[in-house]
């Protein structure tokens, strides 16, 4: 991409992810996660209509009753958008294509940020991480996040959605928000890492996704490649089996995804390339914020 196609596609992307968050999210993003970054307090007993997360299980075990920990609201947040730059995200069948979409959200959640004055930052990943943006402050930050995030080129194409989310927990000691942004297309088991980050910090998921992933057209011989691997094979999509065989691998992809998020605690955002990702969004933080 030469440097005026993308600083024109950099601005068209500031104008609408600016307004969204003016216009759309401020109340929403700020009632979600204001009061999420924490600093301990004190110990109290536990009342009626407490978080039981809060309990203070070595406190409550000396004194045989519960108590729960007290905190107090720090003025800032730090957010962290933890990307997915592997193959798959130059995938675009149906709609925009998902390196696109990843990029509106995350600007729109950038922009939401700064006007809640919170810091942002940016771990980049594929099956390593790629690059590390340190948390800072103000516009020309946020428009050097979306040059990258349109312009960056990872060194490798697969996707291992355990690493960032170790790196997170390694690197970056002070309670943050993060948002971990991906198709998710990953066999690997990621649930240890996600559990342990969110236990330290406080993670949504977002999936982005093409809704091909999910459904073969029935368009006859088809070649297809993997953009993370390389590997080209070609697909009989006539074939019902054949279609019926991919549906079934990505509903179960799905619910395993699910389940993962479940277990750890993790509200989830799944959006097709296809659909409106604000009201997406909107539900995510509405649902966050009446929690």
């Amino acid at each position: 991409m030469d440097a005026n196609e993308l600083l024109k596609k950099v601005r068209k992307i500031e104008i609408k992810s600016r307004g969204l968050s003016q216009n759309i999210f401020a109340g929403e993003y700020h009632s979600a996660f204001k009061g999420r970054g924490m600093t301990f307090s004190e110990v109290r007993e536990y009342q009626y209509g407490d978080d039981i997360r809060d309990i203070d299980w070595n406190v409550t075990a000396r004194q045989n009753h519960p108590y729960v920990k007290v905190y107090e609201e720090e003025r800032e947040l730090t957010v962290m958008l933890l990307i997915d730059v592997s193959g798959s995200r130059d995938f675009g069948a149906v709609g925009m294509v998902k390196r696109e979409m990843i990029a509106e959200i995350s600007a729109t959640i950038a922009f939401s940020a700064i006007q809640n004055n919170d810091k942002i930052g940016v771990i980049f990943f594929s099956n390593k991480v790629e690059k590390f943006i340190p948390p800072k402050k103000g516009r020309k930050h946020i428009l050097f996040i979306i040059r990258e995030l349109l312009n960056f080129t990872p060194e490798n194409n697969g996707t291992n959605l355990s690493v960032p989310l170790q790196y997170l927990t390694d690197a970056i000691k002070k309670r943050c928000t993060t948002f971990l942004i991906s198709d998710y297309i990953d066999d690997k088991d990621y649930s240890k890492a996600l559990s342990i980050a969110n236990n330290k910090h406080d993670v949504s998921a977002i999936q982005v996704y093409d809704k091909r992933d999910a459904q073969l057209p029935n368009v006859g011989l088809l070649r297809i490649c993997d953009l993370e691997s390389g590997v080209e094979r070609w697909l009989d999509t006539s074939s019902a089996r054949v279609r019926q065989a991919h549906s079934r691998w990505w509903y179960e992809r799905q619910q395993k995804m699910g389940a993962i998020m479940n277990k750890c605690r993790v509200d989830l955002a799944s959006i097709a390339t296809d659909e409106d990702y604000v009201k997406a969004l909107m539900n995510l933080f509405q649902k966050r914020g009446v929690r």
